[in-house]
């Protein structure tokens, strides 16, 4: 089944009624009136690029004041972008790296929720088009990748994924319409995309719109994965295909013989 979601945020970038202020405030801030987006400024104008160890002092003392929410020991990079922040929710532990974009944009989604101990690489993005983004405890995103949400998008407990990934959920654009591309405003969506826990995602993976990958599947370097794929296996090419199963590791119960300290017979 298609799900369609809109994103309403341009039309109010085009409307002539509305002051660039206005337009910047709906975009960047996406609450109404004018302290939020004072607030906003202030913060983000005088601690965002600040270097060393006390820019990531007093960001991780002012940034709560416009997140959603904000765990213990939380640690925010050099010139983040941050859009529609109160839709922003961060566990404890959390790494967000230098460069770094987080936008939960959108009226009516619940928007990026990232979870204990996650870390995520420098100049990484994170986007949001009325869609949601969930990184589950633990998980690690390398340097320069994507993630794009105008549905919704899950990674797993404890999946690690490498440099210049996509992740997409949603936003295709319908080529038979005779609207323009360029003027299209609803997204079709096959359906969330869910990446299961422990997964390992190799170096320029692209993952589209509505696929699942089962717990524990590795993804070779390179593989555009177009549907879904199965827990405990090996996947690679394009469209990826699966080449291997992996045996599941064996239950405390049967491994009679084996040393608990070292894993030898």
């Amino acid at each position: 089944m298609r799900n369609l979601s809109a994103v309403k945020v341009q039309h109010t970038l085009r409307d002539p009624a509305a002051s660039r202020l206005q337009k910047y405030r709906d975009l960047v801030v996406g609450e109404p009136g004018w302290w939020p987006l004072l607030r906003y400024e202030l913060i983000c104008g005088l601690v965002g690029g600040m270097p060393g160890a006390l820019g990531i002092w007093l960001r991780g003392k002012l940034y709560p004041r416009i997140l959603g929410a904000v765990g213990r020991g939380v640690i925010f990079g050099r010139g983040l972008t941050l859009r529609h922040p109160r839709k922003i929710r961060l566990g404890d532990g959390v790494v967000i790296d230098d460069l770094c974009m987080l936008d939960a944009k959108g009226r009516s989604n619940d928007g990026i929720t990232i979870e204990e101990g996650v870390f995520v690489g420098r100049n990484t993005v994170l986007v949001c088009k009325d869609g949601d983004i969930r990184l589950e405890r633990g998980v690690n995103i390398s340097y320069f990748c994507e993630i794009f949400s105008s549905n919704a998008v899950t990674v797993g407990t404890g999946t690690m994924i490498a440099a210049y990934c996509y992740l997409m959920s949603g936003g295709a654009y319908d080529y038979e319409s005779p609207i323009p591309l360029a003027e299209q405003e609803e997204f079709a969506s096959r359906g969330p995309l869910q990446i299961g826990p422990g997964c390992w995602l190799g170096a320029k993976v692209v993952v589209l719109d509505g696929a699942v990958i089962g717990t524990g599947a590795v993804i070779g370097a390179g593989a555009v994965v177009s549907r879904p794929i199965p827990a405990r296996s090996v996947a690679v090419g394009v469209p990826a295909r699966v080449i291997k199963s992996i045996a599941a590791p064996a239950a405390a119960g049967d491994r009679k013989g084996v040393c608990q300290t070292c894993g030898s017979a």
